[in-house]
């Protein structure tokens, strides 16, 4: 059985999709069509499409877009040529690149377009970022957004928005990593990557021109099971500079609440940077950012106090980790000297999991003051959230008493 497995995921099946594909909204006499085609790459001389869907046994297919303008208010069809994660340059194969490969990147690139004045590293596992840094120098971003979340960085997407250089290159090649994405190489770059032969290097030349698809509406289609499908605008955060966010302020039983203290220009830093990334992590969600770097990450949750936990125990969990690896070289779960993980769990608990001074962000608003309480225990300065709860006033009273600023942005950030 075990052996059947393993042979599932080797396995590249032939697809039954067809060669092109049309999607037309027709409105009385008016049509808008879309033409695509499908993508394929030739591999060990074989034409070959996507390896599989999200599990071994699913077909799947990828389209590109060749032809057609689809105007729907102010959602409007990408022009095509203008192609990223639909058209990829496949420097390196490794294993076959599915379904998830390709999301995976494509919604680094999401999160990436964000960032283009500085080297920037986007980790995405299983279509969320489990790591977000930048820095002054490529290789340093990605040293961060790795460490910040080693564990679940194993066998992740790694996307880079400056080419790739050997540095660089070098300190991927010491973890094992499924795709690289990188706007180009520098020489030398694809030697050390061809050491790692199940490695995907992935060229997307588009990537130095990220910034034109910000504020850019496209249209998201998701699939019923009956097949029915919901066709709605693709988001855009509408707050992307420190001029767009407001500081907090309500009104609740005649009183007014305000917040204090005005953020400073890390904090409102770390807020913008934590605020871009959430738009690129499934909701319900909750991160800490420090220094342009996440801290912890929760996704998914059903409620607002439970992601909040998850993602200051992820950011316990990960500096422990870290600060093990760093020193001993082998992962926190490893370690068999008892001492040793004592005292690195006290070094943990007295920073308080990297946590003190961090931003706090949120994709929707806090209900009550339960959940910035989450963050306030572990020392985070500030939050960023839309606002817009009847019981704000909650939350700023409650960052008032612990001297933490708190800024709305007006706009809720669902994932789903």
């Amino acid at each position: 059985m075990a052996e059947d497995l393993k042979k599932m995921y080797r396995t590249i099946m032939d697809d039954h999709f067809s060669p092109n594909m049309e999607i037309s909204f027709v409105d009385g006499d008016h049509r808008q069509t879309l033409f695509y085609e499908k993508v394929s790459w030739v591999v060990d001389d074989v034409q070959k499409g996507l390896r599989y869907g999200e599990n071994p046994g699913q077909e799947a297919a990828l389209y590109r877009l060749v032809n057609g303008n689809l105007v729907l208010g102010e959602a409007r069809t990408i022009q095509p040529g203008r192609y990223l994660a639909s058209d990829i340059e496949l420097l390196q194969s490794g294993k076959h690149p599915g379904k998830t490969n390709l999301t995976d990147a494509d919604n680094s690139l999401n999160i990436l377009r964000y960032f283009a004045d500085r080297p920037t590293v986007v980790i995405v596992k299983h279509n969320n970022p489990c790591g977000v840094a930048r820095a002054d120098s490529l290789e340093e971003a990605y040293i961060k957004a790795n460490i910040a979340d080693r564990v679940a960085a194993f066998g992740g997407c790694i996307t880079l928005n400056q080419p790739a250089d050997k540095a660089t290159a070098e300190a991927i090649s010491e973890q094992y990593a499924e795709v690289v994405v990188a706007p180009d190489f520098e020489e030398g770059v694809m030697d050390i990557f061809s050491k790692k032969k199940n490695l995907r290097v992935i060229k997307i030349s588009n990537i130095s021109r990220l910034q034109t698809f910000v504020g850019e509406r496209v249209v998201d289609f998701k699939s019923l099971m009956d097949g029915g499908i919901i066709a709605q605008w693709s988001f855009v955060p509408q707050t992307r500079s420190k001029d767009a966010l407001k500081l907090a302020e309500c009104e609740y039983k005649g009183k007014n609440y305000c917040i204090k203290r005005e953020p400073t220009g890390q904090e409102y830093q770390d807020m913008l940077f934590g605020w871009l990334v959430e738009s690129g992590v499934t909701s319900n969600s909750v991160l800490y950012v420090k220094n342009e770097v996440t801290v912890g990450i929760g996704t998914g949750e059903q409620d607002r106090v439970g992601v909040a936990e998850i993602a200051r125990d992820k950011a316990y969990r990960k500096l422990a980790d870290r600060y093990c690896f760093e020193e001993l070289k082998i992962a926190y779960n490893e370690l068999a000297d008892k001492e040793k993980k004592k005292e690195i769990d006290e070094r943990v608990a007295r920073e308080k999991g990297g946590l003190i001074g961090a931003a706090m962000v949120s994709d929707a608003f806090f209900p009550f003051r339960d959940g910035v309480d989450v963050g306030i225990r572990e020392g985070i300065s500030a939050v960023i959230h839309p606002g817009g709860s009847l019981n704000d006033y909650q939350s700023i009273e409650a960052c008032n008493e612990a001297n933490v600023t708190m800024v709305y942005t007006g706009q809720r950030s669902f994932r789903h």
